[in-house]
């Protein structure tokens, strides 16, 4: 299905529904308040409203949409939810589909993702040993390891609490459980035996491995929203099954995205060249068959003779992926809006993996 941007009316459609989540996750903090009357109730804050309070509220990714005065949130910028976009596209955008009983469901699912997103992000930086996250401090660098991870678990199950829908609760806990599998597979291609393994293996095999662990580490991020919004919204089989096969293509796509800025400064910054100690990037999967034993992972991949061929061979497929994404969703969409709808939501990140390409394509003078 063909779309533009300029659809009539879905951008303020998009910045409502933001807005509306922006209010609830609010509104979850706020109960977590309580007068400070004693001792215990001091600790409490301190120890855990505080900690998911700055978990809650420090930023998930890339700004989706700038602020725009007198718009919905119009003073804040908002990150639209997958979520939402489901619920537009099953039950459409009429102010009737917004009093539908089930526009409550949808309500609290996008909280729990979001939340989960969060307990993800604070566990996540603790496993990886990162001390800053999008330009800020890392909870556990605020708070200590011991109350970011007390934060993280405590998040989750107030996340899976909140939703009050059985079948998005099991959407969730199936999306929680294959995040956890994919980082445990991940954090293992750091251990000495993963890595003599990996090192002994065939390039097909290296690069399964990443596939697998990106699709359940990575995929899981995109899947987890769009999947427990088709639970809530007891969406038919056929177009979950199409939509689960198209997030899983943009969590390679971003994973690849993520890998590849490792070893290109226009988009890596600061962090270029620094994840050189796993086995986890894709780029170092793709060149390690010649590699000596010994070998300084660094040194030998920035001076390998295929590594630009490389970069440029992963970032067009960086690129095919997401397009194929969005031609899967965009044949699901039932409106011409709910396409447009989509490709707002999803182009913060979509946009960036195409300047990828044409980077890498510069540098290496295609």
């Amino acid at each position: 299905m063909a779309t533009t941007m300029g659809v009539t009316g879905v951008e303020a459609v998009v910045r409502s529904d933001a807005a509306l989540l922006e209010d609830d996750l609010a509104e979850f903090l706020g109960s977590l308040t309580a007068p400070v009357v004693s001792v215990y109730d001091a600790a409490l804050r301190r120890a855990l409203y505080d900690p998911v309070a700055d978990a809650v509220g420090s930023k998930v990714g890339q700004q989706a949409l700038p602020p725009t005065p007198g718009a919905p949130g119009g003073r804040a910028p908002l990150r639209p939810s997958m979520v939402y976009w489901a619920y537009r596209n099953y039950r459409g955008f009429t102010e009737e589909a917004a009093r539908a009983s089930d526009f409550a469901v949808i309500r609290r699912t996008a909280v729990a993702v979001r939340i989960l997103l969060k307990a993800a992000v604070a566990l996540d930086d603790i496993q990886d040993g990162s001390d800053v996250r999008y330009g800020e401090p890392a909870l556990h660098t605020t708070h200590g390891v011991p109350l970011a991870l007390n934060t993280g678990a405590w998040l989750i199950m107030s996340a899976l609490r909140h939703t009050a829908d059985p079948a998005v609760v099991d959407s969730l806990v199936r999306s929680v459980g294959d995040g956890f599998t994919g980082q445990a597979v991940d954090m293992s291609s750091r251990t000495a035996l993963t890595r003599a393994e990996l090192l002994a293996a065939p390039r097909a095999v290296r690069v399964g491995f990443w596939e697998e662990t990106a699709a359940l580490k990575t995929g899981t991020l995109f899947r987890m929203p769009l999947d427990a919004a088709l639970a809530g919204l007891r969406v038919v089989e056929d177009d979950r099954l199409a939509l689960d096969g198209a997030m899983r293509q943009l969590g390679l796509a971003s994973q690849l995205f993520n890998d590849l800025t490792d070893f290109v400064p226009e988009l890596g910054g600061a962090n270029t060249h620094e994840d050189f100690d796993g086995l986890g990037n894709r780029v170092l999967l793709e060149l390690l068959d010649d590699v000596p034993p010994e070998a300084e992972f660094k040194r030998y991949v920035l001076g390998h003779p295929k590594l630009e061929r490389t970069l440029l061979a992963l970032a067009e497929e960086a690129v095919a992926l997401k397009r194929a994404a969005k031609d899967t969703v965009h044949g699901v969409c039932r409106s011409e809006r709910s396409a447009a709808y989509f490709d707002v939501t999803i182009d913060r990140k979509g946009h960036l993996i195409d300047r990828l390409l044409a980077t890498v394509r510069q540098r290496s003078g295609v």
